[in-house]
């Protein structure tokens, strides 16, 4: 089977990969594509520092501020593997090329809301496009790479993926406190746009466009029985303790496994027909992806969980301003991208090993701050949370680029779009998950315990994540394909 690249030619293996002799991405297309990574994953992250503004300024209460981070990333989440699915169906580079164009448009939305209903619908519209871009982005690392040039791409992605989560952090502090030209927390969305302009200018000159060479229809019953799973699970977790638990949260719970259910059994059946479900199952038989797919939760969880509750507990509870808030992890970017660097060669030396090591060094990183936490708060800031974010940031950058890498290592590249569809599906859905449960666990505490309190315990809660991390990274394949 061949990949099909219009671009230019390119000779093609038995596999349907790019030789690394002749590869059709060159740097500047990779940078353009990993760009495009960045954008969606710094915004799911850059208004937790906003959020406080924003509901001042837009007089919304926490459940609607809750849905500007809710409907962003359940979008997202829910049309990630249609976004795959489409661009191996009508060409990768176009597919991004669409989304990022979108992005950038519902980001001026968000920018310009007058009203917090409309910044909800249009941050709901933005992780719609998001989802057409991102899936794009590995399926076309997949197609038109092969061997070190496509490890070390997937290297950077991973490392592209860590640092925005957190850079989008740090970003969002510092353009509210900018406050550039009056506009307060509208610069986290409209910054957006010059970056996109950019993007879309490399994006036509150097990114080759690929599909699927037997590309399948779009599987319609599976799209939505997929988009229900994932709603009746993710909105009532996120909205639930702010409205106070009604009936329809627990109703929709109640629903999530017979979703699920239907939509294994839709895609089981279409499998063993010979048609390209929207997630085939027989994909899961590929070890590598399977274990990797079950790492990527419990850490996604985690990690924006973390996010979430330090920037409310920084903010609220040790009463720092956005920029404060924001710079005190800024150690933890650093760090995760030098140590995302170097991963390539620990990963050519110790092979999958260093995953368990990455989790050890991030468990000792949240038992330091958890330890900072108890003796200096509310004096909490960027000194004092100094060791442990350092060696977490360490930690965490052994891992998640590795994990990336080994669930996409042998996917075949007819099947690229659908198996980064799945990946970041799981990852968004985890992130929006980690910010639904550890947040709302935190929030839930902090009444009766204190913020403190409150904060300790979340993170050893997450500590226990990090626990799970490790001991499933365990029975990862040694070495990555």
């Amino acid at each position: 089977m061949t990949e099909t690249i219009t671009s230019r030619p390119v000779r093609t293996g038995p596999s349907g990969t790019a030789p690394s002799a002749s590869p059709a991405l060159g740097g500047l297309g990779l940078f353009t594509v990993l760009l495009g990574a960045a954008l969606p994953l710094v915004d799911f992250f850059i208004v937790n520092v906003a959020l406080p503004t924003i509901g001042t300024d837009l007089s919304a209460s926490e459940a609607v501020l809750e849905l500007v981070v809710a409907g962003y990333g359940v979008a997202y989440a829910v049309l990630l593997v249609l976004g795959g699915r489409l661009g191996d169906l009508f060409g990768r580079r176009r597919l991004f090329l669409g989304g990022m164009a979108a992005f950038g448009l519902t980001s001026l939305a968000c920018g310009l809301a007058p009203d917090a209903w409309s910044l909800v619908a249009a941050r709901a519209a933005q992780g719609a496009s998001a989802a057409a871009m991102l899936p794009q982005v590995l399926a076309t690392i997949q197609a038109t790479t092969a061997g070190p040039r496509r490890a070390k791409a997937m290297s950077l992605y991973g490392a592209t993926a860590g640092l925005s989560m957190v850079a989008g952090q740090i970003l969002g502090g510092v353009l509210v406190a900018a406050d550039i030209a009056g506009t307060g927390w509208r610069s986290v969305f409209l910054v957006n746009v010059p970056v996109v302009l950019v993007g879309l200018f490399l994006a036509a000159r150097a990114v080759p466009e690929t599909r699927s060479a037997r590309p399948e229809p779009v599987d319609v019953p599976g799209t939505f029985l997929l988009a229900a799973s994932i709603l009746t699970l993710l909105v009532p977790l996120t909205e639930g303790r702010a409205a106070g638990w009604p009936l329809w949260t627990w109703l929709s719970l109640a629903a999530f496994p017979f979703a699920a259910a239907a939509f294994y059994a839709v895609e089981r059946r279409a499998d063993r027909a010979g048609r390209t479900p929207l997630v085939p199952p027989s994909l899961f038989a590929i070890v590598s992806l399977r274990r990797g797919l079950l790492l990527i939760v419990p850490f996604s969880i985690g990690f924006s969980g973390f996010m979430f509750v330090i920037a409310v507990a920084l903010q609220q509870g040790a009463g720092l301003g956005p920029v404060a808030a924001g710079l005190a992890l800024a150690p933890l970017a650093v760090v995760f991208f030098l140590f995302s660097l170097a991963g390539p060669r620990l990963v050519a030396r110790y092979g999958t090993r260093v995953v368990p090591v990455g989790a050890v060094l991030q468990g000792v990183g949240l038992a330091l701050m958890t330890l900072a936490a108890w003796r200096s708060w509310p004096d909490l800031g960027l000194v004092e949370l100094l060791p442990g974010t350092v060696v977490a940031g360490a930690g965490q950058a052994l891992q998640l680029p590795v994990i990336l890498r080994v669930v996409l290592s042998e996917v075949p590249a007819v099947r690229a779009g659908v198996g980064g569809g799945v990946m970041v599906t799981t990852q968004q859905a985890s992130l929006a998950l980690g910010v639904a449960t550890l947040g709302t666990l935190f929030l839930s505490l902090v009444p009766g315990m204190g913020m403190r309190d409150a904060l300790m315990t979340t993170l050893l809660v997450e500590l226990a994540g990090v626990a799970l991390t490790g001991l499933l990274s365990l029975r990862l394949p040694r070495t990555i394909a």
